[in-house]
């Protein structure tokens, strides 16, 4: 009997706490639906993300959401503050100007550039009045610097908004007009570059992932796993948390005119331009995998390839907000497509002699490593295993560590360890050597060698480029395509371009269909996992021209139809939407 009561006491016990939970958790949902309507309606913004995912179809789960949202942002509550803008004129781009804040941020130790710095200009709404001379319409490329590839992109972008009226001549408004006098201007807007409490907010969320990136790719495994998985969950959910967010950087936009267009390399960017109510926003979309999270209501979602058009249709993305439009390729890249690739096959098919077809000249493998700097252990692993075709002057590297200390070191020691030391500009030697390239300039210097001759080969067989700024990191890789026969990359921004590529190992799971997208238009391969199985690759393309040849034919087909138009496209549309074009 003492038995029977001591557990029936125990079950009522366990019954009540079960109840409490309950409870607990029902209070919750209400608190968490409650707070989610609440944080949508102050402010009131014209960004509708529910309308956008179908809430019968893609109901909110209202405690993940405010879950999430409280660990993003704390307590913090959106302002309606007005950021002022100026720019400056960029220090690496010639014609593009930079936005900054236009007077120091209270408490900041930030210095802001005063050297070009002016106020950011608009045509005014009574110039446009009939009969009345108007500047033409500035372009704004909004980004965020979260790794390598959003910067990437938006530099891209900056290529043909620079040249747009060039490049359309019957349409546009000339560069520099008889009647105004006045240039387009192309402005920088990079989030992060505007000291403010909603540049931190960013910084936090850029930093978490560029931990987690490192992190998993090195220790791999079911860590890595879970990563790669993470990196597929993108759901409305995300979206909707995202929206919520990019409320908070109104700021940043709010001293700009509402119909100044808007090219957006980064869903923040486009979020936080549709909340604010401009009207003209360009959503350039990231990778081949579609999410929810990538595309953004209120605005034109743009695409690179018809998988992802398909299916954000499938999904519910309404046509008019959604277009395929080719890859995001920088301008300079794009107008050399066709001489580049023919050099290659030419480089490609020139053997020996007649008794040995192997390669005359070593093939030029271009290595870069992305902007979180993960991939340490892979690509370290890849130049070992290079190491012997290296010093048989069979294959030249082109190691860009960017701007990571650990990667710039970590490159450095393998080169050694394998018996390879730095030439220190010594041209004259026979053995395999490296060295390394600094500057900005000694990156544009190393490619002029190579395309003002033909015949040229860099002096050392492995060239280590290594930065302590960002902006060469990025540019290097770009500068670099022009003159390398293949690039080993993962399935980033880069699975677009129009290169050769050997598609390495991904750091997250949504790069793999990026990886597929290259491999069904010839101009790459499948990802490839296994550093041995990259080796084979290349010792094919050593043996013999044949796949090199088809690469690069291939890249020349789909130059002709289109496939590499995409920010080209991107720019043509956000100025005939402004009446400009």
């Amino acid at each position: 009997m003492i038995f029977d009561a001591a557990w029936k006491d125990a079950l009522l016990i366990v019954g009540i706490i079960v109840v409490g939970i309950i409870i607990l958790f029902q209070l919750l949902k209400i608190h968490a639906r409650n707070r989610y309507h609440r944080w949508l309606s102050t402010p009131s913004t014209p960004l509708d993300v529910d309308s956008f995912v179908n809430t019968d179809i893609n109901p909110p789960n209202h405690t993940k959401i405010w879950f999430l949202q409280r660990l993003s942002v704390g307590n913090r509550q959106p302002t309606e503050e007005i950021i002022s803008l100026s720019s400056f004129p960029s220090p690496h781009v010639e014609g593009l100007r930079v936005t900054q804040r236009a007077s120091p941020r209270i408490g900041s130790n930030v210095s802001l550039v005063e050297n070009g710095a002016a106020e950011m200009k608009f045509p005014d709404a009574s110039q446009k009045k009939e009969g009345m001379a108007i500047p033409p319409s500035p372009l704004v490329i909004g980004t965020i610097r979260m790794g390598f590839g959003h910067h990437r992109i938006a530099y891209a972008a900056c290529s043909w908004a620079l040249s747009v009226d060039e490049d359309n001549p019957q349409k546009g408004i000339p560069a520099k007009t008889e009647k105004t006098g006045l240039n387009r201007t192309t402005y920088f807007h990079d989030l992060l570059n505007i000291d403010s409490e909603e540049a931190d907010l960013i910084k936090a969320t850029d930093e978490t992932y560029s931990k987690m990136s490192r992190l998993t790719s090195n220790l791999g495994g079911y860590v890595e796993k879970m990563w790669g998985k993470a990196m597929l969950s993108g759901n409305a959910d995300v979206l909707r948390i995202s929206g919520l967010t990019a409320v908070h950087l109104r700021p940043l936009f709010r001293n700009l005119p509402l119909d100044t267009p808007i090219i957006a390399t980064h869903c923040y960017v486009a979020l936080a331009a549709v909340a604010s109510g401009f009207t003209n926003v360009i959503n350039l979309v990231i990778d081949n995998h579609a999410q929810w999270f990538v595309v953004v209501p209120g605005c034109l979602n743009l695409v690179q390839g018809p998988a992802n058009y398909m299916n954000f249709l499938k999904m519910g993305v309404k046509p008019e907000n959604l277009k395929f439009v080719g890859h995001w390729i920088p301008r300079d890249l794009h107008t050399h497509i066709e001489i580049d690739c023919q050099r290659r096959i030419q480089r490609a098919k020139a053997v020996v002699s007649t008794n040995d077809t192997s390669r005359k000249s070593p093939i030029r493998i271009l290595v870069p490593v992305g902007g979180a700097g993960a991939q340490r252990k892979f690509i370290v692993k890849l130049v070992e295993a290079l190491g012997p075709l290296v010093k048989e002057k069979k294959v030249h590297l082109f190691l860009n560590a960017g701007d990571h200390a650990h990667m710039k070191t970590a490159l450095a020691n393998t080169i050694e360890n394998m018996g390879i030391f730095n030439a220190n500009g010594d041209n004259t030697t026979t053995t395999a050597s490296y060295e390394i390239v600094s500057t900005l300039d000694g990156v544009r210097n190393f490619r002029e060698s190579l395309l003002s001759n033909p015949e040229a080969e860099p002096s050392s067989s492995i060239t280590l480029f290594a930065f302590d700024e960002y902006f060469p990191a990025v540019a290097t890789t770009d500068i670099l395509v022009r003159v390398s026969d293949i690039m080993a990359c993962k399935p980033s921004e880069l699975a677009f371009y129009p290169i050769p590529k050997l598609m390495i190992r991904r750091v997250g799971d949504h790069e793999q269909y990026s990886a597929i997208r290259a491999a069904e238009l010839g101009d790459g391969t499948f990802e490839v996992r296994e550093v041995m199985e990259c080796v084979q690759y290349i010792k094919t393309m050593i043996e013999g021209p044949e796949m090199l040849t088809f690469f690069n034919e291939c890249i020349v087909k789909n130059y002709h139809i289109g496939i590499y138009d995409g920010c080209k496209e991107a720019v043509k549309i956000a100025l005939e939407k402004a009446g400009e074009l």
